[in-house]
């Protein structure tokens, strides 16, 4: 909440500072002399507050940021410009800022979901890391005996064609090496 206030007061400000004759503070006159005269004219000096109760310009209380119901309603409030109470002000700016903020946090979820690089993830799900060991440490062991089956089966393929050509010693195998009779 205080820093959509902030970002309100710096709003406020930079609206204010955009009017001729606003930023110039030699310009400026005690706010209480405008009193019981037009919002206009108070809120042409930053510092003044309008109060649309009691027609009533005050300097701004800048130690609360927001000021309090004491000093004027929010509904009848007035700054920087008249035609758009304090309340609406910082309503609108907490829409602004809160629809601003929410595509940047759910992008920085989606990152951190999608490449796991979040803190908070991790230690929520402990099991994030392990987890993918245990699949890599699987896979690995099935690559390992897919090899090992290769590799007999070779072997077994080649005895065979050794045995059908008498070249095992101790073969049972009914092919039998040819001899030169002559």
């Amino acid at each position: 909440m205080r820093v959509g206030a902030v970002s309100l007061a710096v709003v406020l400000t930079c609206l204010s500072l955009s009017r001729p004759g606003a930023a110039d503070p030699r310009t400026w006159k005690d706010c209480s002399d405008f009193t019981n005269r037009f919002c206009g004219e108070c809120l042409e000096n930053i510092n003044c507050l309008w109060c649309s109760v009691d027609q009533r310009c005050m300097n701004y209380p800048v130690e609360t940021i927001i000021p309090s119901s004491s000093v004027c309603p929010l509904k009848e409030a007035r700054w920087a410009v008249c035609w758009v109470s304090f309340e609406s002000l910082i309503i609108a700016m907490s829409i602004v800022v809160g629809l601003t903020l929410l595509p940047f946090v759910c992008c920085c979820c989606y990152c951190c979901c999608k490449f796991k690089c979040c803190c908070f993830c991790c230690k929520k799900k402990s099991s994030c890391p392990d987890e993918e060991n245990l699949k890599l440490a699987r896979r690995k062991e099935e690559r390992r005996l897919h090899s090992e089956q290769r590799k007999f089966d070779l072997r077994e393929r080649c005895n065979e064609i050794r045995r059908k050509y008498g070249l095992i010693q101790n073969s049972e195998s009914s092919y039998h090496r040819l001899e030169n009779e002559f």
